[in-house]
């Protein structure tokens, strides 16, 4: 399962990037454990995933498995000693990383995929998977809680009493009821999977312009939290950027239908809590003009 391209030089092999066409694959590197969480990937897969966000030549970030899992949860060498008074330093907001990333993040779910191995995967954009995957929370049978903002997470997918369902059984389903409930967005056959989620991904890197799918990204993220007001509210102030921007006055505004876009690598920056604008680049007459 893993992926052709050029492969980011560094010693820690636990998660590769590779980049290709655009698009940038993050896989998961230990499929003799199913891909379970050490404490190496604990720390490569945020550096990864920020690797990526802040490279030009790539658009879109696919985070998949290799061999026959996903994320099968963390190791249980890591959780070792946790209750017999070793400190326990919580990783805040580094496993969310893909939401902050002002790039399309799709999951491509091969396998086994449960624990924080759903925060991972949830924590994307859009899920990609196979009917046969396996999705599980676990923590309630483990005397643990809904860790990294699960709850939240599920339950904006699922809603609030699927949620709980499965927060509070631990049960086991796969992906095609994960399909039904509204957590995984497309099925794939196992050999399908990765080409469809790649596929799917050159699509956005070539056709769609980097700038809007980020601030998009912002958009729909942040309808989460607020009300349509708001949202109102926060899609004026970013039209009238994107109306004077780069990508709409030198690209989009004379686009014939037959055309293919080419459109310019998005600024760096990162998602935050305020309308992106920093992410809107002005025309280039503009930024040449004196201030």
């Amino acid at each position: 399962m893993t992926p052709p391209g050029a492969t980011s030089d560094t010693s820690d092999e636990s998660v590769l990037l590779t980049v290709e066409d655009g698009v940038g694959v993050v896989t998961l590197n230990r499929p003799a454990r199913l891909n379970a969480m050490d404490t190496a990937m604990q720390h490569a897969l945020p550096a990864r995933l920020a690797e990526a966000a802040d490279r030009e030549d790539v658009r879109v970030i696919v985070l998949t498995g290799a061999g026959r899992g996903f994320c099968a949860g963390a190791d249980l060498g890591v959780l070792t000693g946790l209750g017999e008074g070793d400190e326990v330093v919580m990783p805040g907001r580094d496993f969310l990383i893909a939401r902050t990333i002002a790039k399309p993040v799709i999951a491509a779910v091969n396998g086994p995929c449960a624990g924080i191995g759903m925060v991972f995967a949830l924590a994307c954009d859009l899920r990609f998977s196979t009917p046969e995957a396996k999705f599980g929370t676990g923590f309630a049978r483990r005397g643990l809680v809904a860790e990294q903002g699960l709850a939240w997470l599920l339950s904006k997918l699922v809603g609030a009493g699927a949620a709980m369902d499965l927060l509070l059984t631990s049960r086991v389903i796969d992906g095609s009821e994960a399909h039904g409930l509204g957590m995984v967005d497309q099925l794939h056959s196992e050999s399908a999977l990765l080409p469809a989620a790649l596929d799917y991904a050159r699509t956005l890197a070539a056709g769609s312009s980097a700038v809007s799918m980020g601030v998009i990204k912002w958009q729909l993220q942040k309808a989460q939290e607020t009300t349509l007001w708001q949202a109102l509210d926060d899609a004026d102030e970013i039209t009238k950027r994107s109306l004077a921007g780069r990508d709409f006055v030198e690209i989009g505004s004379t686009l014939t239908r037959e055309a293919t876009p080419t459109y310019p690598p998005i600024p760096p920056g990162r998602l935050g809590d305020e309308p992106p604008l920093h992410l809107i680049p002005p025309t280039s007459s503009t930024a040449r003009s004196p201030s």
